[in-house]
């Protein structure tokens, strides 16, 4: 499993607990809060109506007082309320009047009045001084029928008269209580699924991060290092700089290693060449061989310069961070390099052109800018046999300037082209020979360093097309 789905299968479980354990306790607190709240409404209203029924027993017709008219009324009254989705249409409560014995002198239900209720709780604790309150079953086999009864003492000044009592059926209360219940529920449900998302989003951005750095750390191992990805965490940033260290040292070891390697099989040949001259010049031979081996022993000597030369300029062109860039007109650089090569192209007796660019001009470092294009077009003339055709175009974008050298020579095969930027990697000239292998990787850290690119594509027709891009 990955790590992201690790997170976010562990952030959840620990929403989905927390949310559980809250939810649990509020459902739970739901019931008895709602009852403690109706309670608390009772006792307002037992004792509120005591006041009204102390009259009524002094009269000593509480069956035709105050109380008794008023819920006379009441039956044929219809309540229209709609408390928060929740229909209201009667009124709810039972009451009934004691006398100082128990005795029920009214009963709003008229079925009691005569009876002796001095042992029910809320009757007996009142007359008692204490507070009276009971709930009971009006069907003993269903417990949603209970009803809650909350008391309230009838007194005249100092005498107690008798115990007002007011009671409210549990069933009432359901509809409040489940509403409750589903809204919490629902809450939780919302909770849960917002809690998902961001856990989501949260690992979503972990996984493109972590993604990021993946991409990277691959571009590395394929050997075309990307820009190291800015991170948002200090964690990410802190891993992203140790894998450019990592890469910074492996690089810097490696680079090391492939020029010994590369360096030490180029010299090979030369210094062969030059050992076995030198032995023959040892044998003290004819002028003649002794001036052709000379000659050759120069010709060895220069070519190990041009080597180390090239390899030196490679090498300092790849340690530059950046360069500095300035206005370049072409004109007069594309002129330059087509008149510096423009007898070697008569004497293959090439069709060499430059297409035409009059004012347009490019940011760049100039000397670096010529050495590229100057490899470019030196490649097109070696690979170009007799008769053939060299031509440089140069056009522009929206933000870049694109140099494209065409020839009609043999091609690039599909064997060499993944290698045709390496260090060290050449094919052979059109004379048979072979070049040092580092004038396209040359121009391809040209290019890099001018935020562009380079690349080679074989004609249909025959020979490359070779496109360098830099930015304005």
């Amino acid at each position: 499993m990955r790590i992201g789905m690790r997170l976010l299968l562990g952030y959840f479980l620990i929403v989905a607990v927390a949310a559980w354990f809250v939810l649990s306790i509020f459902l739970k607190e739901i019931k008895p809060g709602v009852r403690r709240a109706t309670e608390g409404t009772l006792v307002d209203t037992a004792t509120l109506l005591a006041q009204f029924a102390r009259a009524d027993i002094i009269s000593g017709n509480p069956q035709r007082g105050q109380l008794a008219q008023a819920f006379a009324q009441l039956r044929n009254y219809r309540v229209h309320a709609n408390i928060s989705g929740i229909a209201k249409r009667r009124n709810e409560y039972h009451v009934y009047l004691t006398d100082a014995k128990g005795i029920v002198l009214f009963d709003s239900a008229g079925v009691a009045v005569g009876k002796d209720y001095s042992r029910w709780n809320d009757v007996l604790l009142t007359l008692r001084g204490q507070y009276g309150a009971r709930s009971t079953r009006s069907n003993p086999d269903d417990d949603a029928s209970s009803v809650m009864y909350v008391a309230a003492p009838v007194r005249d000044g100092a005498q107690l008269l008798g115990v007002l009592s007011v009671g409210k059926a549990n069933s009432t209360m359901v509809p409040v209580i489940r509403r409750s219940e589903h809204r919490i529920l629902w809450a939780g449900a919302a909770l849960l699924g917002i809690a998902l998302l961001i856990g989501l989003g949260f690992v979503l951005w972990i996984n493109r991060s972590v993604g990021r750095l993946v991409r990277y750390a691959d571009s590395v191992t394929a050997g075309d290092a990307q820009p190291l990805p800015a991170m948002n965490s200090t964690e990410l940033r802190k891993l992203a700089q140790a894998l450019e260290s990592m890469r910074l040292r492996l690089e810097g070891k490696r680079y090391i290693e492939h020029y010994a390697h590369a360096l030490t099989h180029e010299l090979k040949s030369p210094l062969a060449a030059i050992r076995g001259a030198a032995e023959i010049l040892r044998e003290c031979p004819p002028a003649e061989v002794v001036q052709r081996f000379s000659t050759n022993i120069l010709q060895q000597n220069a070519r190990m310069q041009r080597l180390i030369d090239n390899l030196l300029r490679q090498a300092t062109l790849e340690n530059r961070p950046e360069i500095q860039r300035q206005p370049v007109s072409l004109l007069p650089l594309i002129t330059s390099l087509c008149d510096s090569r423009a007898v070697q192209a008569q004497g293959k007796r090439l069709t060499f052109d430059a297409a035409a660019f009059d004012g347009i001009s490019v940011r760049a470092d100039a000397l670096l800018l010529e050495q590229a294009l100057a490899n470019l077009l030196d490649n097109a003339l070696d690979f170009t046999p007799l008769g053939g055709e060299v031509r440089l175009e140069v056009s522009q974008a929206a933000d870049e300037v694109i140099f494209t050298v065409l020839d009609s020579g043999s091609g690039i095969p599909d064997y060499a082209l993944p290698h045709i930027f390496d260090r060290f990697y050449s094919l052979p000239r059109s004379n048979g020979e072979k070049s040092s292998g580092l004038g396209l990787a040359f121009v391809q850290e040209v290019a890099r360093l001018h935020q562009g690119g380079i690349t080679l594509t074989p004609r249909p027709e025959g020979g490359v097309c070779a496109q360098l891009t830099v930015k304005k």
